[in-house]
């Protein structure tokens, strides 16, 4: 069996085009390539045609795609621990589906990882938006006065703690969306923790890996097209998992006090936005921050 150099895991579920659209960009970008890959994709017991489209593509040899399917819906964090465990490569890439890998993208970002390893242990490419604006990817960890900032401050929007950086810099988390390590790496840290389903997965990973000294970048010069929350069916669903992320992430990391704390900010949010949708008349936010209030 031929060595295999790096492996490049894709979690889907429920994206029959965009999942195809995804491996497609991924080996017209690495066309003739001196780097050995492997696509793997973990469909999370897809019902829109996945299966058979994934089925079909991974008897093309030129397609370098392994497929798995799970049979069941395992979540992001879980279904990329299932692709990762089954990878042959030393490398290892995670890529969301809805993903669009432009020009030499991998190629950038692989020789990059390889040529600096050493220091670099986890590496993240530019995204960008369909229109091709940056789309901030580059984060500072969620303690108390980031959450407050971004959920009250729309901190976020001003770029003071998500931002797109134009050099090669040190971060804290890059988004999951577009990962670079080695498995070995991966592995030592036990991957995503299996108890998140969905949002929040790199953040844990990335805090732990920097708990044992291991470090993050991000890397502009490697840019690929992110859609966003293809799979999520539509934006309640994201929120309501974020409040989720944001309280698991604190109990697990975090004193009893900040808890209470954090308790206190999404309350604060959620109230906001249910005001807010009251006043508006909209009920997606009534509904959702409803919803957002009483999750514990």
């Amino acid at each position: 069996m031929a060595k295999t150099d790096l492996s490049i895991v894709i979690v889907s579920f429920n994206t029959n085009a965009i999942t195809r659209n995804c491996i497609d960009s991924i080996n017209r970008s690495l066309q003739n390539t001196k780097i050995k890959y492997e696509i793997i994709v973990v469909d999370n017991d897809s019902h829109d045609g996945s299966k058979e489209m994934l089925e079909k593509m991974s008897k093309k040899r030129s397609n370098n795609l392994i497929y798995y399917q799970t049979n069941d819906n395992l979540g992001f964090g879980k279904g990329n621990n299932y692709g990762v465990k089954r990878s042959r490569g030393k490398y290892t890439l995670l890529i969301n589906s809805d993903t669009i890998v432009l020009n030499r993208a991998i190629e950038k970002l692989y020789y990059f990882y390889t040529k600096n390893e050493k220091t670099i242990h986890f590496l993240g490419g530019k995204l960008l938006n369909k229109d091709l604006t940056p789309q901030p990817s580059a984060c500072r960890f969620f303690s108390l006065p980031v959450v407050f900032a971004v959920l009250l401050l729309k901190a976020d929007y001003w770029g003071l703690t998500r931002s797109s950086p134009n050099v090669f810099k040190k971060v804290d988390w890059i988004s999951g969306a577009y990962i670079l390590t080695k498995k070995s790496l991966y592995r030592k840290l036990d991957g995503f923790d299996k108890n998140i389903f969905m949002y929040m997965e790199e953040v844990d990973l990335l805090y732990r890996a920097k708990k044992i000294g291991l470090n993050t970048y991000f890397y502009p010069k490697s840019q690929i097209i992110h859609l966003g929350s293809a799979s999520s069916g539509g934006k309640t669903f994201p929120i309501l998992q974020v409040y989720k992320g944001f309280l698991f992430f604190y109990e697990k990391h975090y004193s009893f006090l900040s808890l209470l704390i954090l308790r206190i900010i999404l309350k604060v949010k959620a109230t906001a936005g249910y005001l807010i949708g009251i006043i508006k008349n909209d009920k997606y936010l009534i509904e959702t921050y409803e919803k957002a209030f009483w999750i514990n």
